[in-house]
């Protein structure tokens, strides 16, 4: 008897077994195939983000869509400047019965006509009109070009600091693990020291306390690189996947710092902001053109040629046709509108060459400000070079010192923090250095090649 209940025992948990399987399987096998395979991270270097950003970005994307829009706009008043041509097919049929009983029947009461005309038009003289329109559309191309670098220019400023950014993060995430790191190697060697009977609980509780507020500094960088990678993504123009840097930063300052006035003619010869506000003067130029023809007298020509075909009542005639004139339309009073035309036109040219002067004054400041960060960050980084020797170097002293019992532990903790401050300092350096010169390039005018 007890042998067949084990057995009935065992096969009911057997079935319990097999139906809990059979119900949270397909969850757990969902679950697994939801998560996939780990997506692969890009590794990206500073020549690839540029690539990619030039590629990718979406202001760039943007201007590209504006130089399409004014080369669309060019050709459209390109065609004010060539023949217009016009076809004209009609069929028109008729019936007056009131004309039915006038003059013995003699006028007809169904008429059907059928005709095929070309027109031809085309603007022979309009006082300037049409060609400054198209002088005015083809400086607005090159404006489009020179917004689109300006974009370029200013977008490969933007990526490189971003990824100067996020190196700087990895480096203080490392300083940050390493001085955690270096607050538990101390743990283990007091925790070793108290079970020698060469310690006390004090000693091994104060690592552990130091150990502990050094973690949030790890915690902090990490998030700090995500934050930066994020930006940078942002900045690519990349909406899915996932990225990561390769690089270090590593630079010293060799050249001699730049000039001034070289530094400013170059500006002022390759940036495309100058470039840009010079060609929306011509166009405002142009338009100053456009504006003073609207009162005076223009001449066209129009012509055109085609066939009818008549039939009246049981008359029938058809056969060519053809017309040629020249057209004169002398708008010479308009209530004074193109009078005010002209003179906003006139104003906006003002205008604009007001705002190229400010702009040369802006360049020789930015100039200058680059020029003054790219001395000070290179004085900083010249300082701080021999800082991190040195700060190292007193760490080892105050290390063998507390093992020796001549330092004490604040002795051990202060040259922790001496050297740590010293690494992310020139870790600091560095990055502001080389986004100095990123900076000055971009004032340069010479990102884009």
């Amino acid at each position: 008897m007890k042998a067949s209940s084990s057995k009935r025992i065992s096969l009911f948990v057997l079935i319990v077994l097999v139906a809990v399987a059979t119900i949270f399987l397909p969850f757990f096998r969902g679950r697994v195939q939801a998560a996939g395979p780990a997506a692969s991270v890009r590794i990206l270097t500073l020549d690839d983000v540029k690539t990619i950003a030039l590629d990718k970005n979406k202001d760039i994307q943007r201007a590209l869509e504006y130089r399409h829009y004014v080369e669309g706009r060019y050709v459209a008043e390109r065609a004010a400047a060539l023949p217009q041509l016009t076809a004209h097919l009609g069929a028109v049929k008729s019936r007056d019965g009131s004309q039915e009983g006038l003059m013995g029947g003699m006028f007809p009461v169904r008429t059907e006509l059928r005709s095929a005309e070309v027109t031809l038009t085309q603007a022979i003289f309009t006082w300037g009109q049409v060609g400054a329109a198209i002088r005015a559309a083809k400086v607005g191309m090159a404006g489009a070009e020179d917004q689109l670098r300006i974009i370029r220019e200013a977008t490969l400023r933007d990526v490189t600091t971003a990824f100067y950014n996020v190196l700087l993060a990895k480096e203080l995430n490392r300083i940050a693990v390493q001085n955690l790191d270096q607050k538990d190697r101390h743990l283990k060697e007091m925790t070793r020291k108290l079970q020698a009977g060469v310690a006390t609980d004090y000693d091994v509780l104060s690592w552990d306390v130091a150990m502990e507020n050094a973690r949030p500094e790890v915690i902090r960088t990490e998030n700090l690189i995500r934050t930066t990678l994020d930006q940078l993504r942002f900045l690519l123009g990349m909406d899915e996947g996932q990225i990561d840097v390769s690089g270090v930063l590593d630079t010293t300052v060799d050249a001699p710092y730049p000039e001034y006035d070289e530094t400013l003619k170059v500006a002022r010869e390759k940036r495309p902001e100058l470039s840009e506000i010079r060609n929306r003067t011509r166009m405002a130029e142009e338009v100053v053109t456009i504006a003073n023809a609207g009162n005076k007298p223009r001449l066209d020509l129009r012509a055109d040629y085609g066939y009818k075909d008549w039939e009246q009542d049981d008359a029938l005639s058809n056969g060519e046709l053809w017309s040629a004139g020249l057209y004169i339309t002398f708008p010479f009073f308009d209530g004074l509108r193109t009078r005010g035309q002209v003179r906003q036109a006139k104003s906006e040219t003002a205008s604009l060459r007001i705002e190229e002067s400010k702009l040369q004054d802006e360049i020789a400041l930015q100039v200058r400000d680059a020029i003054n960060a790219v001395r000070e960050a290179g004085e900083i980084l010249k300082a701080l070079s021999s800082t991190v020797t040195q700060a190292d170097r007193l760490l080892v002293m105050a290390e063998k010192g507390y093992e020796y019992g001549v330092k004490i532990k604040l002795d051990v903790d202060d040259a922790i923090f001496n050297l740590n401050s010293a690494k992310a300092n020139l870790a600091k350096a560095r990055r502001d250095y080389l986004a100095a010169l990123v900076n000055l390039e971009w004032v340069k005018g010479v990102l884009v090649h």
